[in-house]
């Protein structure tokens, strides 16, 4: 598990912009709020893959007990899935100039459907009243990278919790899209992956100061909790 560092000064930031409070989104309606979980897939967790995310497999306790706590609270449950192809490789042409030859191909073997690294990892605990989202872009929210935007929409769902893999590249590119989309978004410390501390926490703390609110698995919990309570 990361070694999350949420920073002062990122907490100063928020509380003064946000008048005094540290949280924007402190009251959340969950039959309005989705989990988002982005990019769990086989190529980004198992051993030996060329995209592998070790710390990704630590987080998905933390997910399957948010999405078990969602759905109690009549909540959506949502997974987001990379589903690239060659046409994606030549829409988005610029993505072969950031990547070696053998990672590419690596891309183009394990992110298409049917291949085994698009496959969601195992150990996630689906439910039939789940959504599932292709995208091919970093972002879920970016238009034309998928249909989530409309998907929520329509389930009348206002508030997304981000989590997923990896923190500084599709979970960040999707939580700064949703809330200009205006989405009330959360990022879930504890529930999302990167390569080593310093990418999760860089990101986590941009985020905080202006584009999310930045929640653990522990406090999301309890505030669900605390509303299925009163319900």
């Amino acid at each position: 598990m990361h070694k999350t560092n949420i920073t002062e000064e990122t907490i100063k930031t928020a509380i003064n912009r946000r008048g005094g409070r540290r949280f924007a989104f402190e009251n959340i309606d969950a039959s309005k709020a989705a989990l988002v979980v982005i990019d769990m897939q086989n190529y980004f967790m198992k051993p030996g893959m060329a995209a592998e995310v070790p710390v990704a497999r630590d987080i998905v306790p933390n997910i399957n007990r948010l999405a078990s706590a969602l759905r109690k609270a009549s909540g959506k449950v949502v997974w987001v899935i990379s589903t690239f192809d060659e046409d994606t490789y030549q829409e988005w042409s610029v993505l072969n100039n950031l990547f070696s030859d053998d990672r590419r191909k690596a891309m183009m073997e394990n992110l298409v459907k049917g291949k085994d690294g698009h496959k969601l990892w195992s150990g996630f605990d689906v439910k039939p009243s789940d959504l599932h989202i292709e995208k091919n872009r970093y972002s879920a929210f970016m238009q034309g990278s998928s249909n989530l935007d409309a998907q929520l929409k329509s389930a009348d769902i206002d508030t997304v919790f981000i989590t997923g893999t990896l923190t500084d590249v599709c979970c960040e590119c999707s939580a700064r899209d949703a809330m200009m989309m205006n989405y009330k978004t959360i990022m879930v410390t504890d529930a999302n992956a990167a390569s080593n501390d310093d990418d999760h926490n860089n990101a986590l703390n941009a985020l905080g100061r202006l584009f999310v609110d930045l929640y653990s698995t522990d406090e999301l919990i309890m505030k669900l909790g605390d509303q299925h309570a009163r319900d």
